[in-house]
């Protein structure tokens, strides 16, 4: 049976140089309007439970969210998906660094760069913000993981860097962490503790 799993794979193999006649059957058969733009796993973590948390079933929605591999990769997703290709809205979610290349990625297929959400530094540093160092290495903690972060925290090179930056390092430390708690991190949210770029995302779909 066909679902959103099976058309994000195939825009992932046509954007690999395979055949695009399945992305667009499945475009169709799924009746897919939507495509959010993302970095990587994680971001797609985290916005899969916000939508979970807020009881919302995307796929249903015709929304598609989908990874792409890093940001270097948006000019061909958007060409493919955009009104150059299959014609769905597309929004996205970013980091700061990133946006030069979401804007120009847009702009050149022709989507609105209004539809662009973009987090200060990453989406792990806008949710550390929100919930407060605390409260993240409570979270931690309830993981399993506080003995490995304060191992972490004991290496020279985190001396110098703040209490926020230290967690956001630490999510990066190990293969899957970043995506684990991409969602520990958003599960815990109060609603009007949602980082401004989730929250206007959420607000636009």
């Amino acid at each position: 049976m066909a679902d959103m799993a099976s058309f994000r794979d195939a825009v992932t193999a046509w954007a690999a140089g395979g055949p695009e006649d399945p992305a667009r059957d499945l475009a169709g058969r799924l009746s897919v309007r939507t495509a959010v733009l993302l970095e990587g796993p994680s971001d797609t973590a985290a916005v899969d439970a916000l939508a979970a948390h807020h009881g919302r079933d995307l796929a249903a929605e015709g929304i598609c969210v989908l990874p792409m591999g890093g940001a270097m990769s948006v000019g061909r997703f958007a060409g493919l998906l955009g009104p150059t290709g299959l014609d769905l809205r597309l929004t996205g979610l970013c980091d700061e660094r990133e946006r030069g290349y979401y804007v120009r990625a847009l702009d050149r297929a022709h989507a609105s760069p209004d539809d662009l959400f973009v987090c200060a530094a990453d989406l792990e540093d806008e949710l550390i913000r929100a919930l407060g160092v605390e409260r993240v290495t409570e979270l931690i903690e309830a993981e399993g993981d506080l003995r490995p972060l304060q191992t972490f925290l004991r290496q020279p090179a985190q001396q110098d860097r703040t209490a926020r930056q230290q967690l956001r390092r630490f999510f990066g430390t190990k293969k899957g962490r970043k995506i684990h708690y991409g969602r520990v991190l958003v599960e815990a949210l109060e609603p009007a503790r949602t980082p401004a770029p989730l929250a206007g995302l959420f607000a636009a779909l």
